[in-house]
């Protein structure tokens, strides 16, 4: 599935044209900064996106999401003229996510108002940094299509060598913290999932808790992100904003997906500890995790499942090592996964499979859950849910958007979560979550 290279192509009445060129610099915080809206921010390895203003909106709701938006970014890829010779780096990418749950209905008073079912969006200004190089997209519709972009193009060039985004902005502080649940109802809720665990209604079932923190100042998340960076640079830094509604936000470490041709790279990640305050400490922490009998049980639970997930995709499925996965404060237990695909598939047919995965939902799949529904008192809304991109190759990757937050003016909602499998703790856990909270935390306070 590659794109059209007529003068101009259409998507039903409208003609959708892209252009791009190399530019000598890259101010991704400077573009995340402008007012217009939608806007998306992603980084991971060596490079870094920015995109702002939607030439073309896909939105879709409910237990077809995935489906519907596979459908309609084929559709429009196919009829998007752009410019030959663009480098894959360059090329266009519908940027965005989706909701946790099937036919998530948010309250007016929720953090999620605004924020639908999946919500993805081809940017006017896309600004690609990968390694030394950088690249410029703009794309435009209507019937002078062309015309616009190529203007467009010219005038974010000029933009773009004026652009200071100046000093990363300091922590914005906290003034107050609210948590759902309490501590006493996060241990109800844990004695509960665990006698639905004894009876083998499950295997294991991901409880997640929120965390509203009102800011002191006014909070620039492209600030936050650029923090993030420098403590979280193996993560996957994410960032969207869509109009109306607040900014998800968040520094990840699990990568949900990515296909490239019919390559697959998925990874399980479950267990957790600390981090040491000396080396010496930190090797004992990594390797008392690796020798948990109850976070072995858990991530082999996850990788288990995530090969079955793959089985009917591929021709064959690869599973490394346990290895542990250190970041600034937390360890994980990490085993990636590699697949060949079996043919052709879209990177959407594999992200609707594997979401979600054990890691955040639970086993088996349907009662984790219902479990999930009936237990927790707050709305997930996209938090551990896909958020990422795909293009017009059908080529994509996404991440689980975990240690996250979403933002509106001074409030903040913090999401964390873990795993409960039949020797959890309540306490434990409860710890657990807390040091998931730390990514975004530390950065608001």
């Amino acid at each position: 599935m590659e794109p059209l290279r007529g003068e101009e192509a259409t998507v039903g009445e409208t003609a959708v044209v892209a252009r791009g060129c190399r530019v000598d610099c890259a101010p991704i915080r400077g573009v995340l900064q402008t007012d217009e809206r939608p806007r998306f921010a992603w980084a991971t390895g060596t490079e870094t996106v920015a995109a702002r203003g939607a030439a073309v909106t896909v939105t879709a709701e409910g237990s077809t999401r995935f489906e519907d938006v596979r459908e309609r970014a084929e559709s429009l890829f196919e009829s998007c003229s752009v410019q030959p010779g663009l480098p894959r780096a360059a090329r266009p990418r519908l940027f965005g996510g989706f909701a946790f749950h099937d036919g998530d209905t948010t309250d007016a008073d929720s953090p999620w108002d605004g924020f639908p079912g999946a919500a993805f969006f081809l940017p006017a200004v896309q600004l690609t940094q990968t390694g030394d190089d950088a690249w410029l997209t703009t794309i435009a519709t209507g019937p002078d299509a062309s015309t616009a972009a190529e203007r467009s193009l010219e005038t974010w060039r000029d933009r773009l060598e004026e652009m200071d985004a100046g000093p990363v902005a300091d922590s914005p502080g906290i003034d107050h913290v609210e948590r759902t649940p309490t501590r006493a109802g996060w241990r109800e809720q844990v004695r509960a999932a665990l006698e639905s665990v004894e009876r083998g209604d499950l295997q294991k079932v991901v409880l997640a808790q929120s965390l509203q923190v009102s800011l002191r100042d006014g909070l620039s998340v492209p600030d936050v992100l650029g923090r993030l960076a420098r403590r979280y640079p193996d993560c996957y830094r994410f960032m969207l904003s869509l109009a109306d509604a607040g900014t998800f936000f968040g520094a990840t470490p699990e990568r949900l997906v990515s296909v490239r041709g019919r390559t697959v790279r998925t990874e399980a990640l479950a267990g957790s500890t600390g981090r040491g305050d000396t080396p010496a400490e930190d090797e004992w922490l990594a390797s008392e995790l690796l020798e948990s009998e109850k976070d072995r049980h858990e991530q082999q639970l996850v990788a288990d499942a995530i090969r079955e997930q793959l089985e009917p995709f591929a021709s064959s499925v690869r599973t490394g090592d346990v290895s542990v996965r250190r970041l600034a404060t937390v360890q994980h237990l990490r085993t990636s996964i590699t697949a060949e695909l079996d043919s052709d598939r879209h990177v959407l047919e594999l992200v609707e499979a594997l979401h979600p995965t054990p890691a955040v939902g639970g086993l088996p799949p349907d009662a984790a859950l219902r479990t999930i529904r009936e237990t927790e008192a707050f709305d997930r809304g996209w938090y551990a849910a896909p958020v990422g991109w795909v293009d017009a190759g059908g080529n994509g990757s996404f991440a689980v958007g975990i240690r996250s937050a979403v933002a509106r003016g001074r409030l903040a909602t913090l999401f964390a979560g873990a795993g409960i499998v039949s020797d959890s703790d309540p306490d434990r856990e409860w710890d657990e979550v807390q040091l998931k909270y730390r990514p975004m935390l530390d950065e608001l306070e």
